[in-house]
């Protein structure tokens, strides 16, 4: 929840109304940070899980409503099989570890994605984590595990046209059909961020960043600091949305 004063924010060149309501982060780069540094690939990982502590509490000391990560996509399986276990042990040692002051400081923990096909270990650790969160009224933070947006939008439209039919529609309303995506109850991504400096969206929130603005800092996602971060909310603020408008500049 926002503990950071006006005051604070505009020491910062950050104004709360002109902050994004959700922010969505692909977190690129661990691999070739390690690399950079002539470390295992599992090294850069766990560095890009530390990263997160200090990102989420940021975005919730600003009162950032929601903050979307995709942590694992649907084509990571893909890799080799030491890397998915590391990838999914750093996944239960961070919620075993950090539970206690995200429910602290309220926030709410979602996944978004099939968790089925998660280890059980990892699958455990997210719904308890979810369970104990569930009620907490600060930051809605989705982490994105066995996500791929293709999918969601597969699973949403086949549900949408089954409901619709049962409903006696002709068409399936845009509502019905947002009805059930994983973010039915989010707002709208307002800023997506890729490290890395990559320029690609790789089948993430393909959907729901329809007027989201997008940024590629160069930074691998485990030197993505808190200063980075500011930076980039501090573009955003200063950028013109049209929605497909003329805007003031007209």
């Amino acid at each position: 929840m926002r503990t950071y004063t006006d005051e604070q924010l505009q020491s910062l060149g950050l104004s709360a109304a002109a902050l994004p309501r959700h922010v969505a982060i692909i977190m690129d780069g661990n691999g070739r940070w390690a690399k950079s540094r002539r470390l295992p690939r599992s090294a850069g990982h766990r560095a890009g899980t530390d990263r997160l502590r200090g990102i989420i509490r940021l975005s919730s000391d600003l009162g950032i409503e929601a903050l979307t990560l995709y942590a694992f996509s649907t084509e990571n399986w893909k890799r080799p099989e030491d890397e998915v276990g590391t990838l999914m042990g750093l996944l239960v040692e961070y919620f075993t570890n950090e539970i206690d002051e995200l429910d602290q400081n309220r926030v709410q923990i979602r996944i978004i994605g099939d968790t089925t096909r998660l280890p059980t270990r990892a699958k455990n650790a997210v719904d308890r984590a979810m369970a104990r969160t569930s009620s907490n009224d600060g930051l809605k933070l989705s982490i994105a595990l066995n996500y791929g947006s293709r999918a969601e939008i597969l699973l949403a439209a086949n549900k949408a046209a089954k409901a619709a039919s049962e409903q006696g529609l002709d068409e399936i309303p845009q509502e019905l059909f947002e009805s059930f995506l994983y973010t039915k109850d989010l707002p709208e991504v307002d800023l997506l961020i890729r490290t890395s400096g990559e320029q690609r969206i790789s089948n993430f929130l393909l959907y729901q960043i329809s007027y989201a603005e997008f940024l590629f800092p160069k930074e691998y996602w485990p030197d993505f600091s808190d200063e980075c971060y500011i930076n980039a909310l501090r573009e955003f603020s200063g950028r013109a949305r049209r929605y497909g408008g003329l805007g003031e500049e007209a």
